[in-house]
């Protein structure tokens, strides 16, 4: 299962430097497929989005992030990594699709990077998992402040791709939480008495 899970990993990578090799021989006209906001016609930007970057250094600057709290994830499974990218590439691309200043294209994995982060800093909270928990203190210890100042604006980074990701990175965790070891639902008492209104 971790092996498959760091596969996964490895080709979403992989897709992110082939396109942007492609992107690149090609005068990055591909970066025109991103997300343009409250475009309809451009809705699929919002699946295009993470695989496309300005430059080798700006998916350079993703890719580290992404690898290293990847594979925290990818060690639950290719189903889990997958689902969790979706939730948060979905979440992230909506909110930047819905608000994000027209006459803008938004590119790039950080939200995705952003969401990755936040579902390992909350994943344990819903889990109810020491081991997560403990791990999400160290993510956030290693990624906070970078995370914190990302969402302050600045020119020609898109603070709501990294806003929503968290977002989405918190509903994943929610979403595909697991019950705790030795915790069981206790069955539905039948009440006693039924009033009619």
């Amino acid at each position: 299962m971790q092996v498959n899970g760091l596969r996964a990993l490895g080709a979403l990578v992989a897709t992110m430097w082939a396109v942007e090799v492609v992107n690149a021989l090609d005068s990055y006209r591909l970066d025109h497929d991103g997300i343009v906001p409250r475009n309809l016609s451009h809705l699929d930007g919002i699946v295009f989005a993470p695989f496309l970057h300005v430059s080798f250094s700006h998916l350079l600057g993703n890719t580290v992030p992404f690898v290293i709290l990847g594979i925290a994830i990818a060690l639950a499974g290719a189903g889990r990594l997958l689902r969790v990218s979706l939730i948060v590439a979905l979440v992230s691309g909506l909110g930047v699709w819905l608000i994000t200043p027209g006459g803008t294209v938004t590119v790039g994995a950080s939200g995705v990077v952003f969401g990755y982060a936040t579902y390992l800093v909350s994943r344990g909270l819903f889990d109810r998992r020491m081991g997560e928990v403990l791990l999400g203190v160290i993510v956030l210890l290693l990624f906070g402040g970078a995370l914190s100042s990302d969402l302050v604006p600045h020119g020609g980074v898109s603070w709501q791709a990294h806003l929503f990701g968290g977002v989405g990175g918190v509903l994943a965790a929610a979403m595909l939480a697991r019950p705790a070891r030795g915790r069981t639902t206790a069955p539905t008492a039948r009440p006693a008495s039924i009033s009619r209104s």
